[in-house]
């Protein structure tokens, strides 16, 4: 069997945008460097995602070199939308997290809210070293994670997503299969493993970087939403509802946090460092 590797990078500049697939990207204690540090909001501050809006898979995030973000949409001329200075806060709410984040103007809201027809902010999370804790029932002291959904990293693995596609091409909704790997919208992709050994592990070196395998990823409603046009089908949890349920949740997935900081790239050796007893 080959040797595990890594076979792809995704970071996601905005929550719930497209993002791109670059060749290496830094990790800092929080998940790799620009993923999710912006995130769109209702007139509420609540956090918008296309749990609610699956129209936001239509959108596009890159990160610009002096740390901003270019916005692309269908129809639509660019947004390109950068750092916010120094200035006030205000609060902002990601699932029972209150946070304090940075305004990006009222250039950006105006486009934001023109796209979805609704009120909307889009806010900077200007220091993600002491806004938001990781859970501390898996995470130690002192980390944090940006505005991912919980922790600083998601890895899937080519295998599982394999095994996971031939189900669904046995099952009731074969015509919705096979799913890409961007309906589970991971940071790190492996490949050379066998299917669902992730399962297993407690921790990994990915290049020069050792990651610890804390929680396995539940999924949601997002994973039905085909990325290109935000069109919603019944897999792939349909079949992780009877492949994969553990007291009803949908597993795919696993999150990570890191153990140190350093560069990830293409076709790194993945070595598992622990794993979990069987």
């Amino acid at each position: 069997m080959a040797t595990p590797s890594l076979l792809a990078l995704h970071v996601h500049p905005v929550k719930s945008l497209g993002g791109h697939a670059p060749d290496e990207a830094v990790v800092e204690p929080w998940g790799l460097a620009g993923d999710r540090r912006w995130m769109l909001t209702g007139a509420d501050g609540t956090m918008l995602t296309q749990r609610g809006v699956p129209g936001l898979a239509r959108l596009r995030a890159v990160p610009l070199r002096d740390g901003g973000i270019e916005v692309t949409a269908p129809g639509r001329e660019p947004l390109r939308a950068g750092v916010p200075g120094p200035g006030p806060t205000v609060p902002v709410k990601i699932f029972r997290d209150k946070v304090e984040a940075v305004p990006a103007g009222p250039a950006a809201d105006a486009w934001f809210s023109a796209h979805l027809g609704a009120v909307t902010q889009l806010v900077y999370l200007d220091d993600p070293a002491h806004r938001r804790p990781v859970d501390p029932a898996y995470g130690r002291p002192g980390e944090t994670v940006g505005f991912a959904d919980g922790f600083p990293l998601l890895l899937t693995t080519a295998a599982s997503l394999g095994a996971l596609n031939s189900w669904i091409a046995e099952g009731d909704h074969a015509h919705e299969g096979p799913l890409p790997m961007n309906r589970f919208r991971p940071n790190v992709v492996i490949g050379g493993t066998e299917p669902w050994e992730e399962d297993h592990w407690a921790a990994v070196r990915i290049g020069g970087v050792v990651f610890r395998v804390v929680k396995t990823c539940a999924r949601c409603v997002i994973t039905t939403t085909d990325q290109r046009t935000a069109e919603r089908g019944k897999e792939p949890l349909h079949t992780l509802a009877r492949k994969r349920n553990a007291g009803g949740r949908l597993l795919f997935g696993q999150n990570l946090i890191p153990e140190g900081t350093g560069t990830l790239r293409l076709g790194d050796p993945v070595q598992v460092v622990a794993r979990h007893p069987r």
